[in-house]
């Protein structure tokens, strides 16, 4: 099928990208958008795992499960192009992003109903409000707002952090969440140059790779670092000697 003619879903209703629609079937919008989400699924997956098999607090297992609704979200959205499923898409990345800064910010928190409530208010308020309101450059701008809140708390995170390997983590999402934002940008500024190559990088198809990645090794920060807090001896070890994951040991009295 030609690029832009309507499909199975119907017409293009939301923001379309860089990739031609509907060349491999017509219940795919776009196929290398779409199927890019898996592995930050897996990923997450593995995160889960981990996370439910060594007993970590109950927030750390909600995070894997939020980057896998999102995920899905990005793929429903990409294999349709519906406004609806585009509003999916973005309404669980504001729900993702309020969890990290609970994560965050709830070890030095001392009233401790008061920040998740109003962080659930605020989530569900903004769900209400994204169902009936098309915010476009509105949303992007709310949620870099959002995402800057992160950033002084993880720096310091990382200052206080003796261990090497645990600083890598971090080391390795910074690099990929950076070099995921300049395939998004890329691909979007950049996208009628790009149609004209005989071959489409696949930017914005790359930015959905690197950020599952960046997802899985911030979470996998998070975890070493909130396990350290606890006294539980947390140390990162490697999955088949490539992947990191978060390895502790309780004191018994635990």
């Amino acid at each position: 099928m030609e690029d832009g003619l309507s499909s199975f879903w119907g017409p293009v209703t939301s923001i379309d990208w860089c990739e031609k629609n509907y060349v491999h079937s017509s219940y795919l919008a776009e196929l290398f958008n779409t199927v890019s989400n898996i592995p930050g699924i897996l990923l997450a997956l593995i995160g889960l795992v981990n996370s439910l098999s060594r007993h970590f607090e109950k927030r750390f297992s909600v995070l894997h499960i939020s980057n896998i609704i999102l995920a899905i979200g990005s793929m429903l959205y990409h294999a349709t192009l519906q406004q609806v499923t585009h509003q999916g898409d973005e309404t669980p990345m504001v729900w993702e992003i309020l969890l990290y800064i609970y994560i965050l910010h709830s070890p030095d928190w001392h009233y401790r109903s008061t920040m998740p409530t109003f962080l659930f208010l605020y989530g569900a308020t903004f769900a209400i409000l994204h169902s009936l309101v098309r915010f476009g450059i509105g949303f992007k701008i709310h949620y870099a707002i959002l995402c800057l809140l992160c950033i002084p708390r993880m720096y310091k995170y990382y200052i206080h952090t003796e261990d090497v390997t645990a600083k890598r983590l971090l080391k390795l999402y910074v690099a990929t969440v950076s070099l995921g934002s300049l395939c998004w940008l890329f691909d979007r500024l950049l996208c009628k140059k790009i149609s004209q190559w005989y071959i489409n990088p696949q930017g914005h198809a790359l930015w959905h790779m690197l950020m599952g990645f960046s997802s899985y090794y911030a979470n996998a920060f998070l975890m070493f670092c909130r396990a350290k807090q606890l006294g539980w001896n947390p140390k990162v070890v490697h999955l088949l000697g490539v992947l990191p994951y978060v390895k502790i040991q309780k004191p018994k009295t635990q």
